[in-house]
């Protein structure tokens, strides 16, 4: 039995009554008493936050998980803007657009096929970088590489909402107005000669510094269809060798990249991860409406191992008394060793207030009797309290040893070093060469 629940029936199943003949619910006091401005370019925003148990950077580009404080706010695109400038502090007059909030605006709309009346409105984004810094210890990555900004899947929950108002667009519209980055494969070729470095700093020197693809958006949404902007950009990865990368994405359209994916891994190190936040279909339609189906993303899961590729599978987020009932994480772990993946993790919500405008009215249309208690653990700082979530990661963890999966791979597979190959010609410069990793899984 979880750490978490007890054997009463939950009253958070009330909620969601029509599915408890199909996973044990018991309930404990999942919400115990809980022990213990700055404006922008034209409103006032809170300062964004971290998720617990994955990041906390103390600086990043817009595309990075966001840090908790900030004294420039980055563009994107590879300028910053004061988080606190005068002229809207004091006199809170209306100033020109800047930096990715310019760029945004001055967007021409992206030619579609799609014809349905629902599909969100497509931009042509004409970004001046692909590969954006994370700059903080706390990252388990150096870079980012997101090729779209706004997400169609339209996820609850979804942290990443704080993107679109860095554009000075309303969080509320990250599924509606998608910006397709123009040129990506063309400016990611020239970042990575300018700024990658196979010898990162986190590690000694020891190994490549780590690019993780999807961190503020899916990069397999349905708008990768049309513009395949994830695949032009993974066809310009696999021109190189040495890299560590990293993919994580809901959608089983991953297994459209195969061929290019066994390319990159061939001369690089790749991990992939999917997302699978619960078994039951009915409900992950309801958080996330326009992703496709847990059995399709875990049938994804199967066949990228068969190909031969490194790939896991993460719970997150946990959505406390909707998710974390007795059985239920397990089920979820299970289903994903049984598909071939190799690690499985899980976090519990991390909500931040451009997430909440969206999450907590959901909430109260769908599971009200759950919106008193999350108003109360939430509204503090984003963070569910500290004793659930140390509960949360005993039961991840003892899933884990019971099923002999690993952890995170960043944490958990060893990297070599990389050396590149030195000239005694003076007027050349070789390429660097390395030879493919052997990744060792710890159980």
């Amino acid at each position: 039995m979880s750490p978490v629940l007890s054997s009463h029936s939950s009253p958070f199943a009330a909620g969601f009554p029509a599915r408890r003949r199909h996973v044990r619910t018991t309930s404990v006091s999942l919400f115990p008493d809980d022990p213990e401005q700055c404006p922008t370019t034209r409103v006032s925003k809170p300062a964004p936050l971290a998720p617990p148990g994955s990041f906390a950077p103390e600086a990043s580009a817009a595309d990075c998980p966001p840090p908790a404080f900030a004294v420039h706010l980055p563009s994107g695109d590879g300028s910053a803007r004061p988080a606190c400038d005068a002229a809207f502090a004091v006199t809170g007059a209306q100033a020109p657009l800047v930096g990715i909030a310019r760029l945004a605006a001055l967007s021409p709309p992206a030619a579609s096929r799609r014809e349905s009346a629902e599909r969100p409105a497509y931009f042509s984004l004409p970004v001046r970088s692909v590969l954006n810094k994370c700059d903080s210890a706390r990252v388990p990555f150096d870079w980012t590489i997101n090729p779209y900004r706004g997400c169609e899947f339209g996820c609850k929950y979804c942290y990443a909402r704080y993107t679109h108002e860095y554009m000075e667009l309303d969080g509320g519209e990250f599924e509606r107005k998608i910006y397709v980055k123009r040129d990506a494969a063309v400016l990611l070729a020239r970042d990575i000669a300018k700024k990658y470095s196979y010898q990162s700093a986190t590690s000694g020197g020891q190994s490549p510094e780590h690019i993780a693809i999807g961190t503020a958006t899916d990069p397999y949404q349905p708008a990768e269809k049309e513009y395949g902007v994830t695949r032009a950009c993974l066809e310009e990865l696999s021109r190189h060798r040495g890299l560590r990368l990293s993919i994580i994405t809901k959608s089983n359209q991953i297994v459209r990249d195969i061929d290019l994916l066994n390319a990159i891994s061939e001369r690089s190190t790749l991990h992939i991860t999917i997302t699978v936040t619960t078994l039951r279909p009915r409900l992950a339609r309801l958080f996330e409406p326009r992703a496709p189906r847990p059995d399709l993303r875990l049938a994804a899961v199967k066949q990228l191992r068969e190909a031969g590729l490194s790939v896991g599978v993460f719970a997150s987020p946990l959505l406390p008394g909707i998710t974390d009932r007795e059985g239920e994480l397990e089920a979820v772990a299970a289903a994903a060793r049984n598909a071939g993946a190799l690690w499985f993790n899980s976090g519990v919500l991390f909500l931040m207030p451009s997430s909440s405008r969206t999450f907590l009215p959901f909430l109260k249309e769908k599971f009200p009797r759950l919106l008193e208690q999350y108003e109360k653990w939430y509204s503090r700082d984003g963070y569910a309290p500290e004793a659930y979530r140390k509960k949360i990661a005993e039961r991840v963890l003892n899933i884990r040893k019971n099923l002999g999966l690993a952890g995170r791979p960043w944490d958990e597979i060893q990297k070599p070093a990389f050396q590149p190959q030195l000239t005694l010609d003076w007027n050349t410069v070789s390429a660097p060469q390395v030879q493919r990793p052997i990744a060792c899984v710890a159980g």
